[in-house]
């Protein structure tokens, strides 16, 4: 089954509702325009119900198939862009001042309003869908505020799907795997406090900068002489911050940075590695450190029976050449993972093509991609839900 030829003349319709999202990005929770533009269409469409105000801005439309088949879907679009200036120079680019759609939600939420347009025209299914419009993804957690609100039990939501458009990947084509798809993504914060004075005077001192660029160094040994190999694991130090001026040595420094995992219990060893590492060698040159772990979001997992339904439905759509079910994971994050961590489900990569990279000032969502975006949700609904 290819694209849908339904589909396929809404095409510029949809288009014009990315556009529109585009030139009006909305961040994290605060994605009012967004959400309302996404409640009225629903009702427009006709959907058996609207529920907004879910995670405090989240929308939620539900179509009943043809029967009155209890088993409910999710299908999850993520609405919020990012707090970045946009440079594409395009004719619908951010009128927003240092806001942007720079990972394609805005295409991600106009795929699953085409969805819902054609499945409550349709209705070719036995059952009820769950459209879920995320807010705050990019840094809020919107999905685990919208499951805190109730979304998984009040809409009684057996499984959940989530896409995401994929840069260097062509336009229809997918990418799925089951196991971890997108890592978890943790946070550390790093506090040395060594001994301040005049910078002409450093042996009377103890330099909590000199402690802090040996640590930077040394603790890239935390995953590349303490893992095995083959477990894929990144920290990265992204920022270090020490001193006032040019002649004090500073009495602390600060070290922030970044793990990500795609494995719990890798997860679990580098927190505490670092938490055994960092103050022993502080110690080491008469300094004290002490170390926060913030963990973020878990790692994405995409079940294995529901990973292996969403490759056949890709398949129906683009052909088995074009489907990678053994795709390589991404160590980005995803807050999808709290719903998966609640549910069955499966989260595929769409194809976007040759566009500049994710969260990037010169990125723009392919609208090449809508008609294959929106065809697998549709033909995921009909095969999960079938008639009869």
């Amino acid at each position: 089954m290819p694209v849908l030829n339904r589909i396929a003349e809404f095409q510029p319709e949809i288009a014009a509702w990315r556009r529109d999202f585009h030139a009006h990005p909305e961040v994290l929770f605060d994605v009012h325009r967004t959400a309302g533009i996404v409640a009225d269409k629903l009702r427009a469409f006709g959907c058996d119900e609207v529920v907004t105000g879910i995670g405090r801005t989240g929308v939620v439309g539900i179509i009943q198939g043809r029967s009155q088949g209890t088993r409910t879907i999710g299908l999850r679009a993520d609405m919020d862009a990012l707090p970045m200036t946009e440079k594409t120079g395009l004719p619908h680019a951010s009128t927003q001042a240092g806001k942007m759609h720079a990972c394609g939600h805005d295409g991600h939420t106009a795929m699953l309003l085409g969805a819902a347009k054609y499945l409550a025209e349709t209705r070719n299914f036995d059952g009820r869908v769950a459209l879920i419009f995320q807010p705050a993804e990019e840094g809020g957690g919107g999905g685990k505020v919208m499951i805190d609100d109730g979304l998984l039990d009040t809409f009684d939501i057996a499984e959940v799907y989530g896409m995401h458009n994929w840069p260097g990947m062509a336009v229809g084509t997918f990418g799925i795997r089951a196991g971890g798809i997108m890592a978890a993504t943790d946070r550390f914060y790093i506090d040395i406090i060594g001994r301040g004075g005049h910078a002409a005077r450093p042996q009377v001192t103890i330099d909590p900068i000199i402690v802090a660029a040996q640590m930077v160094t040394a603790l890239q040994t935390i995953v590349s002489r303490n893992l095995d190999p083959l477990d894929s694991a990144v920290l990265s130090v992204t920022m270090v911050e020490a001193g006032e001026a040019d002649n004090v040595i500073s009495r602390t420094a600060k070290i922030t940075g970044t793990v990500r995992t795609l494995d719990g219990n890798v997860q679990d060893f580098i927190e505490a590695r670092l938490n055994e590492f960092v103050p022993q060698f502080a110690q080491s040159f008469g300094a004290e450190a002490t170390v926060r772990y913030a963990r973020g979001y878990p790692v994405t997992v995409n079940a294995p029976e529901q990973t292996a339904f969403a490759a056949a439905v890709a398949r129906d759509i683009v052909g088995a050449s074009q489907v990678d079910d053994d795709a390589a994971p991404s160590m980005g994050g995803e807050d999808f993972s709290f719903m998966l961590n609640e549910r069955p489900g499966a989260y595929i990569f769409l194809g976007n093509g040759d566009s500049t990279e994710l969260h990037t000032d010169t990125y723009d969502f392919n609208d090449e991609a809508i008609p294959v975006g929106v065809s697998y949700w549709v033909r995921l609904v009909e095969k999960a839900l079938p008639l009869g």
